[in-house]
């Protein structure tokens, strides 16, 4: 028995030092530990990606939660010509875009996520104020994305959030570049109205004067 423990132990060791693909390779043979390294690797960054277009942490770990047994359940359909990275970003955003195209009919197209800018009453020092701004934008960019549609929003999370390239947003959303290209021009023509329209004092940040 402490021999196999000691094996388990040595087994888990070397993959966390393993490529994306030889984990995926080893969840082909049905390694079970190599999803666990899987998910100790990816998990934060796919919530990152999952919340910003969702808006929501709890259901943004709810979607990765799904993607993970997504990701088991289809080890085998799984093509090395794939990026591993880009093909389970693609699994996340393609069950965020349900999961908001669900809410949405749900909630009969309003608006699920309202945030308002938070008041600054006290100096603060140059971190704290750098802080308050980040979570002001994020929460100016939550509000006003409610007018996008799932794949604008996606697409605009991916390539302007996230920074992958038109390329692996074309892969992870499953669409041609010229798509996203569209999706992309269209997401920031109804952003830059909207902010125009809620906050003005803004505009100028976002890349055009008012």
């Amino acid at each position: 028995m402490p021999e196999l423990v000691y094996s388990e132990t040595r087994h888990r060791a070397g993959l966390k030092e393993a490529s994306d693909l030889e984990l995926l390779e080893a969840l082909q043979q049905d390694d079970e530990a190599a999803l666990d390294a899987l998910i100790e690797r990816k998990t934060q960054p796919l919530i990152q990606a999952a919340y910003r277009i969702l808006g929501d942490l709890e259901e943004a770990r709810d979607v990765v939660q799904m993607t993970f047994l997504r990701v088991w359940e289809k080890r085998a359909s799984y093509d090395a010509r794939w990026s591993p990275n880009t093909w389970i970003f693609r699994i996340t955003t393609n069950l965020a875009i349900d999961h908001l195209r669900s809410r949405r009919t749900r909630e009969r197209g309003t608006d699920p996520v309202r945030h308002h800018l938070r008041q600054v009453a006290d100096r603060q020092n140059d971190h704290e104020l750098s802080q308050l701004q980040q979570g002001e934008v994020m929460g100016i960019f939550r509000e006003l994305a409610g007018e996008l549609t799932e794949r604008q929003r996606a697409v605009f999370v991916l390539r302007e959030i996230e920074g992958k390239s038109s390329q692996e947003v074309a892969e992870a959303v499953g669409c041609r570049e010229s798509t996203v290209r569209n999706h992309l021009f269209n997401a920031r023509k109804v952003l830059r109205r909207e902010l125009l329209s809620r906050y003005p004092e803004y505009a100028a940040a976002y890349g055009e004067e008012a």
